[in-house]
């Protein structure tokens, strides 16, 4: 018998990863780390075209990048149309370069694929949410070119930062309305 055959399931059940920014990147981390299956979710930028950049120069609008997540999750636990539909609860993708009072391009919605089949299931949840909403959806669906980790302070700032204004104000009653829905 071999060694990995010893091994329960869980552990050998590879990873995927999905990209999308929806506004504040300490609010989509909050809301992904709440669903079962998710691995890890780390905080960065993406969608622009300068490299390594920094958090100053993303909200100063220069660099192209939106605030993301990288979601590393267990295909076998969620699925990737599970992670998308859920997307579209966690903020709102009618609003272009804006959520809530967080305004600017680096807050746009947008879902960057790394494959043909990240593309199509993400056209597919898009299509599928578009009934849900008055205004049309703005998500930009681009391919993944390179995503950058945030500064570490960013890393996990809600479990990390609870009574910080934005945290209590923001994203604490964002987190409990979608562990609501996370329970449906």
């Amino acid at each position: 018998m071999s060694a990995t055959a010893l091994l329960p399931t869980s552990l050998l059940a590879t990873t995927e990863t999905l990209v999308l920014g929806g506004g504040c990147f300490w609010c989509t981390e909050a809301a992904f780390k709440l669903l079962p299956g998710v691995t890890e979710v780390t905080s960065g930028y993406a969608g622009g075209v300068t490299d390594n950049p920094s958090y100053e120069e993303v909200c100063a609008g220069h660099t192209g990048h939106a605030e993301v997540i990288r979601i590393q999750y267990n295909p076998q636990e969620i699925s990737l149309e599970r992670l998308l539909d859920f997307f579209w609860e966690a903020h709102d993708p009618t609003t272009l370069n804006r959520q809530g009072a967080d305004a600017g391009t680096q807050y746009r919605s947008i879902i960057l694929y790394q494959s043909p089949e990240q593309k199509a299931a993400a056209a597919a949840a898009i299509t599928r949410a578009q009934p849900r909403f008055s205004a049309a959806i703005v998500t930009e669906l681009v391919p993944l070119a390179r995503f950058w980790p945030a500064e570490d302070y960013h890393q996990d700032y809600f479990r990390k930062n609870p009574q910080a204004g934005y945290c209590r104000l923001v994203i604490a009653p964002k987190v409990q309305k979608l562990e609501k829905a996370v329970s449906r």
